[in-house]
């Protein structure tokens, strides 16, 4: 295994896709770059492009694409991500921001898109049994058989469903990702850089399925 990777993972919710992105991350000896960390880290540095995205935040909005563009570039311009390589987990989301990262990596271009594919219908059941512990955020999976009430083994809170994770909440969540994403992966599938990947399965064949790929790509 030779060290370095510079990829882009798009997936739906619940596709498995921060697990694998953690297991890359480590395995190519890579930042695992996501949107949410990007803009935690601009705005905890207090760097003049975090303060732009804070004023937005504060006031109830979306972070637009010339604020998340300006943060990318900021990120992949540091040492570790110039050297070694990254991972883009959440960026880009729309075809602006693709052509934007497609100018800020011109002399180091992406290896490949990866687009982490799961149906629907098992997101859907997997998001649907997601249970969490209202106090300390454990994770749980529910089977149907728990004993109610259902008490966290970690800090013997009450174990719930999240508002956000009903079948219906989900599925309109699901509705705006894939109305989004469908521009992004026709873009980089008529250009011939998208590499879809079958999710479905134990993360160890999963995984194996994505740095087969990846390495593959690195190749060319």
């Amino acid at each position: 295994m030779i060290p370095g990777a510079r990829l882009i993972i798009l997936g739906r919710q619940g596709a498995g896709k921060g697990t694998q992105c953690v297991r890359l991350s480590r395995h190519y000896v890579v930042p695992h770059i996501s949107t949410g960390d990007m803009l935690r880290a601009a705005v905890r540095e207090r760097t003049e492009v975090g303060a732009a995205a804070r004023e937005v935040m504060d006031a109830g909005s979306l972070v637009g694409d010339e604020i998340m563009i300006a943060i990318v570039d900021e990120r992949l311009q540091r040492a570790d991500a110039q050297t070694r390589g990254y991972i883009l987990d959440g960026f880009p989301r729309t075809v602006a921001q693709a052509e934007a990262l497609d100018k800020i990596t011109v002399d180091r271009p992406i290896h490949v898109v990866i687009d982490l594919d799961v149906p629907r219908e098992i997101v859907v059941a997997r998001i649907s049994a997601r249970r969490v512990c209202r106090d300390c955020g454990t994770n749980y999976t529910s089977t149907g058989q728990e004993r109610q009430p259902w008490i966290c083994e970690v800090c013997g809170g009450d174990v719930m469903q999240r508002d956000d994770d009903t079948p219906d909440a989900v599925n309109r969540r699901l509705d705006l990702y894939e109305s989004q994403t469908a521009p992004l992966i026709e873009f980089y599938g008529t250009q011939g850089r998208l590499e879809v990947i079958d999710g479905v399965g134990h993360p160890d064949e999963v995984f194996r399925r994505l740095t087969t790929a990846i390495d593959q790509s690195r190749a060319l």
